[in-house]
């Protein structure tokens, strides 16, 4: 297919950015500083470099493009992305530039609305962990969608009180931490 116009570009850029800002993994990494201290600007560089990925090249099927946004966590955010999360993502941007390539910019702009409204209602489900603790001791802090792994207000104050803890170090250089009895 003919390369895309520069507004269907500056729309398949947009595109990209979108799903990108609604990936997890993604937005941990920048979050907690994975790839150092200009974490925000290596995202902001993907979004160019995915969007020249496809500019530069015909044909690309889903798992080239997995392999080159694995690449780019990897090498840019020390982050190897194990959560099945990577062939979404490649998926979705392999089909916004498909409806880019066809002339479905109505399709594409719907998506990139679709994952602004995603975006803002995941931020907002957000809470300062402030306001856990201040609801009870024995009630949780943090909890991931009712399944998995819990972490309760009381296990925050041991953390912040190492003075109550004994630190153990094993044969594997692994440091067992125990509370003291």
């Amino acid at each position: 297919m003919a390369p895309l116009t520069s507004p269907t570009r500056e729309l398949f850029r947009e595109a990209v950015r979108a799903v990108l800002e609604t990936w997890p993994v993604l937005q941990i990494a920048v979050d907690n500083g994975f790839g150092g201290a200009h974490s925000q600007q290596k995202a902001d560089w993907m979004v160019d470099v995915l969007q020249q990925y496809f500019n530069d090249n015909d044909d690309l099927q889903q798992c080239e493009v997995e392999d080159f946004i694995s690449d780019l966590m990897n090498n840019e955010f020390d982050t190897m992305v194990d959560d099945g999360s990577l062939p979404q993502v490649a998926q979705k941007v392999c089909l916004i530039f498909q409806l880019c390539e066809q002339g479905k910019l109505t399709d594409v702009r719907e998506h990139v609305s679709q994952l602004a409204q995603k975006k803002i209602a995941g931020r907002a489900k957000a809470a300062p962990a402030g306001d856990e603790e201040e609801a009870g001791d024995d009630e949780e802090a943090m909890e991931c969608d009712g399944e998995g792994p819990t972490v309760s207000s009381t296990a925050v104050k041991e953390q912040s009180h190492p003075q109550a803890m004994n630190n153990d170090e094993e044969d594997d250089g692994w440091t067992v931490v125990c509370r003291k009895k």
